[in-house]
């Protein structure tokens, strides 16, 4: 994993200035692709690949250690999740979930438009309220190394907070994590949803 030479002064200011350009460019990419009916294409995964990477990099030197980045990382997703449930419910017209079956699959087709994988769903529990998502591929991860300094590090884990962050504008808390990661020699990154309430009809605040 490529790290730069800088070193701020002010983490969380340049950490989020990060996570801003890396969102527009992420946007800007996807947008512009969908816009024209055209599929995310290998050159703007790699350009989505190499941001998030220096976004990660970054995180690494400013913060003390691998589970706070763990924790910007879910937070930034969260942040993210909460605005891009806009876009996705105005591409697709899709209605409320009937239940958390339908959410699966929507989520399902987030993935695919978003990041132009498509997941499989399985693993369901016995209630039907906890599922998994299974990743034959990332595209974050391509051309990344976990060293062996980090260890902890969730590199993925800006996925799980999209979700959760999306999920909630919808009115449904979910907990969700990787289990199973890549990069740390398993053959799938599965991610695990969990469905823990329906909430009220209020806005979440987004966290700082």
């Amino acid at each position: 994993m490529s790290r730069q030479a800088v070193r701020s002064t002010d983490p969380k200011k340049v950490v989020w200035t990060a996570c801003f350009a890396f969102c527009n460019i992420a946007t800007f990419v996807v947008r512009s692709k969908l816009n024209h009916g055209m599929p995310v294409d290998k050159g703007s995964s790699e350009l989505f690949t190499l941001t998030y990477g220096s976004l990660v990099a970054q995180m690494l030197k400013d913060y003390e250690s691998d589970e706070e980045v763990n924790k910007q990382l879910d937070r930034m997703g969260y942040n993210i999740g909460l605005r891009l449930i806009e876009d996705f419910l105005a591409r697709t017209n899709v209605g409320r979930c009937y239940d958390f079956r339908d959410t699966a699959d929507k989520v399902q087709m987030a993935f695919k438009m978003y990041l132009g994988i498509n997941p499989s769903i399985t693993n369901w529990s016995a209630a039907g309220d906890e599922f998994s998502l299974i990743l034959e591929s990332n595209p974050l991860t391509e051309f990344v190394e976990l060293p062996d300094s980090h260890v902890n590090l969730k590199y993925s884990n800006i996925i799980p907070g999209v979700i959760r962050g999306a999920l909630e504008m919808v009115q449904t808390e979910v907990v969700a994590c990787f289990v199973h990661d890549q990069l740390k020699g398993d053959s799938t990154s599965e991610l695990r949803i969990k469905f823990v309430r329906r909430l009220e009809d209020a806005i979440p605040a987004g966290e700082d």
